[in-house]
């Protein structure tokens, strides 16, 4: 937790922070210096330097991933003298310098996995990761390097690790999880109780909070804040469909998709298709309720003036803003959030969003609250044209960065999920990843074509500008438009259901 007016205390030996998709980056570039070789069992680097380059997921500054990156980088270069430049991508366009520089065979040692290419631009590592990660003595990782990692997220045969062709081509330096912020000094003063149990919990809080003086959950003109509490609230609603509709595989054949955790999931094919049948639609009574409940939450929990808060707009904490500032108790956010919040004048913690039950909703059937924590986070990959020596620095590098002794203080300064067993994370965001939250929800909501943000699926009904059928009417024809673009985007066109 963080001190009141202060920085995170140590806990641990030595302690010292995802973003995917939608997540805002802000992003500059940064210069990591040396240090003296010590020897250990890694061997002599001395003379060697790589370069990294990638998002900057932690801080808005103009030079440097951070402090807690640089402490990182140097224990590295001190531990094998082996030197590391890190360049830091600007927002706008990393993901197409980075896809430019593997097509043309320029990218350098180590780049960022979320960039699109082709398997054959990237080393495979599968081989790496059979044999013993040299700087783990002992336990997990001493044989298999593969070992260290939590089965559940990382590893051979999980489809999240593997590439189109069942290759893993990259190295997770942390998780990326997401839940609910919350001010536990606001809390207090208003005799609330964390975490929530139920939806009728979450709801009762707010009233609380609000007679408080506080704004209960901050939000912002984003895409994230409806949409990531609408897939938590369908999630639920609409579990009772997933064996109904679980029709593909997660490579589009037909059978039953599963997730890493071998749970049933409805795949990308399989939702189109339930889409283009009318199997699923904007009239499913579950669908229906899940509007129901996202307003009733809105009404209860967001300040009636948050469309048009567009101040501080940042991907890791939804409504920045209002949540440094005390102004509102709770905010959505990811782990990397808690490098924005290392200076409010509060402490505060994390927590999953609460299940909905029949108390709220006869069509609950009990499914938990889920969202997913993933390999999605920090990641990075070793280009294809990377030879001799500096592969094998490349290889040093995420074998150091996955091993839990080394990447412990970099996930306590982070608010980092660890991917790797021995390590703990980050205290502030352990919620984000635990028990039934950190599964993946099985059946999601579905959107709109590309082009459509995701707030414009949801901002009518939730400023009352659209009644119910309305909102319907139009959620309707955008599921439809984008159902269209998926079965052209992947090729669906000869399947029955996609003619109709």
């Amino acid at each position: 937790m963080l001190a009141r007016g202060s920085r995170r205390t140590a806990r641990g030996p030595a302690a010292a922070r995802l973003l995917a998709g939608t997540i805002a980056l802000t992003l500059a570039v940064a210069a990591c210096g040396g240090g003296d070789q010590s020897g250990g069992g890694s061997g002599d680097g001395s003379g060697i330097t790589i370069t990294l380059e990638g998002p900057n997921q932690w801080n808005d500054s103009g030079s440097s991933f951070g402090k807690p990156w640089e402490d990182l980088v140097a224990a590295f270069e001190k531990e094998t003298g082996i030197k590391v430049k890190t360049v830091v991508l600007p927002l706008n366009s990393f993901s197409q310098t980075i896809s430019t520089h593997l097509s043309a065979g320029t990218a350098p040692e180590l780049v960022f996995n979320q960039a699109p290419h082709q398997p054959y631009m990237v080393h495979a590592l599968d081989e790496y990761l059979k044999k013993p990660n040299p700087f783990i003595k002992e336990g997990p990782g001493s044989e298999r390097w593969i070992d260290v990692f939590h089965e559940r997220y990382f590893g051979f045969g999980n489809p999240a690790s593997m590439n189109a062709e069942g290759k893993i081509e990259f190295i997770p330096f942390n998780l990326v999880g997401i839940g609910l912020f919350y001010n536990k000094d606001a809390f207090s003063k208003a005799g609330v109780t964390a975490p929530f149990e139920t939806f009728e919990d979450l709801i009762d809080g707010c009233t609380k909070l609000s007679a408080a003086g506080y704004t209960p959950l901050a939000m912002d003109r984003s895409d994230l804040g409806p949409g990531w509490t609408m897939a938590t609230i369908a999630g639920m609603l609409l579990d009772k469909h997933v064996d109904r509709l679980n029709v593909y595989t997660t490579d589009g054949e037909p059978g039953k998709a599963t997730s890493s955790t071998g749970a049933p999931i409805v795949s990308g094919k399989a939702l189109t298709r339930a889409v283009l049948t009318g199997e699923l639609t904007t009239k499913t009574p579950e669908v229906v309720e899940a509007h129901k409940l996202l307003k009733r939450l809105w009404d209860a929990c967001v300040d009636k003036n948050w469309s048009g808060n567009t101040e501080g707009l940042n991907g890791a904490v939804v409504g920045l803003r209002d949540f440094a500032a005390g102004k509102a108790a709770m905010a959505w956010g990811v782990n990397f959030g808690v490098s924005a919040l290392q200076d409010v004048p509060f402490e505060f913690a994390s927590m999953p969003f609460p299940q909905i039950t029949t108390e709220s909703t006869p069509l609950a059937n009990g499914a938990p609250a889920r969202f997913g924590a993933s390999v999605g986070g920090t990641s990075y990959m070793i280009p294809s044209t990377v030879k001799g020596e500096k592969l094998e620095a490349a290889i040093k590098f995420l074998q150091f960065v996955s091993t839990p002794e080394h990447i412990q203080p970099w996930l306590e300064a982070t608010g980092g999920i660890s991917a790797v067993k021995g390590a703990e994370g980050a205290e502030e965001t352990s919620a984000f990843a635990e028990g039934t939250w950190g599964d993946s929800i099985p059946l999601g909501m579905p959107g709109g074509p590309p082009g459509v943000p995701g707030l414009a699926l949801y901002e009518g009904w939730l400023l009352g500008t659209k009644s119910l059928a309305e909102q319907q009417e139009y959620l309707q024809d955008l599921w439809i438009k984008g159902a269209r673009q998926a079965v052209k985007d992947n090729g669906w066109d000869d399947e029955p259901w996609a003619k109709s």
